[in-house]
């Protein structure tokens, strides 16, 4: 039987057996989905190569030591993997992703208008640059969902796939990140208030 006949838990017990050819096939079959879905969270084509990489050297790893359990759902157990790998990649490096859109532009700056006088550019830096600190500030799992929903454009569906959770539970964590995003610009609106 062909390998790209056969399901992926069929090529995860190939492998094991010893076919390194089953686990090239998985590679194939996955390579996209995985690139992709770090891209869009790092926005650096070498950076994503590298945690890719990195995945898929953890995905050999566990195979290999028989700790792989996750009957028939390779590709959402290794797509977790290499969301955890950008996670500790942003916890290391301790900044904040840059938030950009297909075209590689700064979201936060795109809405611009023509003739914007120095002071309203000024202004409107210092806002996205706030928005920024209050999106910092949410806890990770809503942080994470508001990125890769906003400004990753990920489906719900993908969303949990990736981050291993229910679809109710990706949507509780974006209506939770709005609500607290709401909550902390009201709190930081007034603060301003009481300085003047």
């Amino acid at each position: 039987m062909k390998l790209t006949a056969i399901n992926d838990q069929e090529l995860v017990i190939n492998y094991l057996n010893g076919n390194e050819f089953a686990l090239e096939e998985l590679l194939k079959r996955h390579k996209s989905r995985i690139y992709t879905s770090i891209y869009l969270l790092v926005k650096d084509t070498y950076l994503a190569e590298d945690i890719f990489q990195e995945a898929f050297i953890k995905v050999i790893r566990t195979l290999k030591s028989g700790r792989y359990n996750e009957e028939g759902k390779f590709l959402p157990w290794v797509l977790r993997i290499a969301h955890n790998l950008v996670i500790d990649h942003f916890r290391k490096e301790k900044r904040n992703p840059i938030i950009t859109g297909s075209d590689g532009t700064d979201i936060l700056n795109y809405i611009q208008l023509h003739e914007e006088s120095i002071e309203d550019q000024l202004l409107r830096t210092q806002q996205n640059n706030e928005l920024r600190a209050l999106i910092h500030l949410l806890p990770d799992d809503q942080k994470e969902v508001l990125i890769m929903r906003h400004y990753g454009d990920l489906s719900f569906k993908d969303i949990a796939d990736i981050t291993g959770v229910s679809i109710n539970t990706a949507l509780g964590r974006m209506r939770y990140a709005l609500t607290n995003l709401r909550k902390m610009m009201k709190i930081k609106e007034s603060n301003n208030m009481i300085k003047k």
